[in-house]
């Protein structure tokens, strides 16, 4: 097989999990999810069927990935944070026609304990800090906190803070990797990458 499993873990037939992807003790991953390659689904992580997640995904302990969830290539997931697919759940109110979709775009990182209420599209790069509940639409690179989740600042590609206002104009540079960004307005870019590996 080109992914690992735990013993403990159950990985239902019709799952396809790429290469170097391991399963860790107690998880679950259904028979319709799609996982991409060098993946870690770490202790008590459950996989919904109407899921897709791309390479090199990082999710932690605890933490259940709902149908109409996508994670792109490079997610973190901290450790017990939320996904939800319904909206206004009731237990006596079937709702499983109105599952709202959550994309997480590449590189994003989800802190320990956050919740992503369903519906969202979080941006690429962008990172939630534990404890946040993210209840609508995050711009790529923003940094929020909070309950709710508002944004308190810009993140680089490596994960580190910028010198930079939440809105506003002006350049910084990334302090571990070198990158250069622009702030125009709301909408922050890339002005010159460096290679993240290095």
């Amino acid at each position: 097989m080109a992914f690992w499993q735990h013993a403990s873990a159950v990985v239902d037939d019709g799952a396809q999990l790429g290469e170097g992807t391991k399963v860790w003790h107690f998880s679950h991953v259904c028979a319709g999810a799609r996982v991409g390659e060098g993946c870690s689904l770490g202790q008590g992580v459950y996989v919904g069927n109407d899921v897709t997640i791309g390479r090199n995904v990082k999710i932690q302990n605890n933490v259940s990935v709902y149908d109409a969830v996508t994670l792109e290539d490079d997610v973190f997931c901290g450790p017990s944070m939320v996904f939800t697919n319904v909206y206004n759940p009731r237990s006596a109110v079937p709702r499983k026609s109105e599952y709202r979709r959550t994309l997480v775009k590449r590189g994003a990182t989800l802190g320990a304990n956050c919740t992503v209420v369903c519906g969202a599209t979080i941006g690429e790069y962008a990172f939630v800090g534990a404890g946040a509940v993210v209840k609508g639409d995050v711009k790529p690179h923003a940094l929020m906190v909070g309950v709710p989740a508002r944004q308190i600042g810009w993140m680089s590609r490596h994960g580190e803070k910028l010198d930079l206002p939440v809105d506003g104009h002006g350049r910084a540079t990334c302090p571990a990797g070198g990158d250069l960004y622009e702030l125009d307005g709301q909408t922050l870019m890339l002005v010159t990458p460096q290679d993240p590996q290095s």
